[in-house]
C-alpha cells in the first residue's frame, strides 16, 4: 500500500509539536504493517466525513485519511477530536 500526504495536511503537519510528528510517524508505520491494529482504531467516519477514515495518532489527535485507489490512500487532514468533528 502506498501512503500519500495532501497538500493541506502537509501545511498543518509542519506547524505541529514534534511529539505528535513523531507520534504519525511511528502510527504510520504500524499502519503498513497492519491497517487494522487495533492501536490505530482504524474506522470509517460518517456524515459531513462520509468516505473518510480516522486513525488515532495519540489520545486526543486524529489522521483522517481517503482512499485514492485500491492501493493508495492520502492523508487529508490532522488535528485534534474536537477540531477535527466540530
Amino acid at each position: 500500500m502506498k501512503i500519500q500526504l495532501h497538500r493541506n495536511f502537509e501545511k498543518k503537519f509542519v506547524k505541529l509539536p514534534l511529539k505528535i510528528k513523531e507520534r504519525f510517524k511511528e502510527r504510520r508505520g504500524l499502519f503498513l504493517e497492519d491497517a487494522f491494529n487495533p492501536l490505530l482504531n482504524n474506522h470509517p467516519l460518517s456524515g459531513d466525513r462520509l468516505g473518510q477514515w480516522s486513525v488515532n495518532i495519540t489520545g486526543d489527535w486524529r489522521a483522517i485519511y481517503v482512499f485514492r485507489d485500491e492501493n493508495t490512500i492520502v492523508f487529508i487532514d490532522i488535528d485534534t477530536h474536537s477540531n477535527l468533528y466540530k
